[in-house]
């Protein structure tokens, strides 16, 4: 039986005993740099629980990773974190010792603002690289946003707010469903627009895991929950919800020097901490696979100039890798993604991209084939390798959505993957190549 899952407002805040704030501090220029016209833009966020909890994290596997990601990945191994402290506008990536002075400096603020160890404070950023903290600046920041913290849905969007950089909406959602008898929840945020093809591993080392992972704006995630669980249950179930959720999506094909998730489960709903061994467990997974799949997709749906998003399924592929190839490259390739672009159905450059791909590929046996978002009537324009009797008209019609499926069938075995990508449009390369004589047009 499906575990049934509620909506309920409030993101973050949603589980009992989490509070959030977001403020404006001027961490970039006011004005200069993509994302900054929208004037005082909030770029600083907390995420508060009122008890220690337990924490799990997955982090970029760029070999060249930001100081956030550094202080995160040693902090989680502890299992106890209560805070996390992010900013936008800049990445603090590229930025030797001083970055990682200036990103513990960030916890021990807000360590000793809440009285609690600093140890237990996490920090995530993002924005341009190699542009060193404006500290006074987040110094004060923080302890705004420490006086202004609070548990209503409007200070949960504000923090969805203040760690966006070129996305144009806040990514927010937040279930409650049961679990052994007890009401519990789930809420998450994120953000993400542009260098987005994420692959985390739990510790940022490479590679990503097997079958869902792959090797510039950051994805960034933020999940709490009153759920009680044991930390490596916790760490197990959020490798796995990554693996299927933003280890899948790709904009443009760029890894961050950013890219994390953290989950913070502090127990509050007050259910019998359970471990991956438990009934609960899996009720927990399915509820966390979803939350996480769901803003993993509104990230491609608000990627910079994205018009259409398209879900590519491979199938019959001879093992995992040679699934997750075949998708990948058809997912990332420049003349498949502005054929989607402007709606055209051009199998070729698929079947170009498919044999390009490291994986085991029969020209002769290749199936390609389109259908409604979940829908299952296909539309195949390639049987066996040779061009089926569908009209152009009636493909055109089935790649002219703004969401629809790409189904590629390699008839070699039974391996599958899947990608949550998005088309490459003109709106894209024009947002990010600026003009070196006006900062106002220069990206992270």
């Amino acid at each position: 039986m499906k575990q049934k899952l509620n909506l309920v407002e409030g993101s973050i805040v949603a589980p009992q005993g989490f509070l959030a704030s977001g403020v404006f501090c001027d961490i970039k220029r006011l004005g200069t740099g993509k994302g900054s016209q929208k004037g005082k833009k909030l770029d600083l966020a907390l995420i508060v629980s009122e008890v220690p909890a337990t924490v799990a994290g997955m982090f970029t596997t760029n070999q060249v990773c930001a100081a956030p990601v550094k202080v995160c990945v040693e902090r989680v191994k502890k299992g106890r974190a209560q805070a996390v402290v992010v900013n936008s506008g800049n990445a603090n990536a590229c930025t030797g010792r001083q970055g990682m002075k200036d990103a513990r400096e960030m916890t021990s603020i807000l360590a000793r603002q809440l009285h609690m160890p600093e140890e237990q404070v996490l920090v995530g950023s993002t924005g341009r690289i190699g542009v060193t903290m404006p500290m006074p600046n987040v110094k004060s920041g923080i302890l705004h946003a420490v006086q202004i913290l609070g548990n209503a849905p409007r200070q949960a969007e504000e923090a969805a707010e203040a760690i966006m950089t070129s996305d144009t909406k806040p990514k927010q959602i937040a279930v409650e469903f049961m679990l052994d008898g007890k009401k519990v929840r789930i809420g998450g945020i994120c953000k993400g627009a542009g260098m987005i093809q994420p692959g985390m591993s739990a510790t940022g080392a490479r590679p990503a895991a097997l079958p869902h992972g792959g090797l510039h704006a950051t994805m960034l995630c933020f999940v709490t929950t009153d759920v009680a669980i044991d930390a490596k249950a916790l760490q197990a179930a959020l490798q796995e919800a990554v693996a299927h959720s933003f280890n899948r999506i790709t904009v443009d094909g760029d890894m961050s020097t950013n890219d994390t998730v953290l989950v913070l489960a502090n127990g509050l709903a007050a259910n019998e901490k359970f471990r991956v061994q438990s009934s609960g467990f899996k009720v927990f997974q399915s509820a966390l696979n979803h939350v996480c799949l769901e803003l993993a997709k509104m990230i491609v749906r608000d990627g910079e100039g994205v018009h259409r998003v398209v879900t590519v399924r491979v199938n019959g592929a001879k093992t995992i890798q040679d699934a997750d190839a075949a998708a990948r490259a058809v997912a990332n390739s420049a003349l498949v993604k502005t054929s989607w672009h402007g709606g055209d159905p051009n199998w070729g450059r698929i079947i170009d991209a498919i044999g390009y791909s490291a994986a085991t590929v029969v020209e002769e046996k290749v199936d390609i084939g389109y259908s409604a978002p979940n829908g299952e009537k296909i539309l195949w324009s390639l049987k066996r390798g040779h061009p089926t009797k569908a009209t152009f008209r009636e493909l055109c019609l089935a790649a002219s959505p703004k969401e629809f499926e790409l189904h590629i069938k390699l008839n070699l075995g039974k391996a599958c993957a899947v990608m949550y990508a998005a088309d490459l449009t003109e709106h894209y390369v024009d947002f990010n190549k600026g003009d070196v004589t006006d900062p106002t047009t220069l990206g992270g």
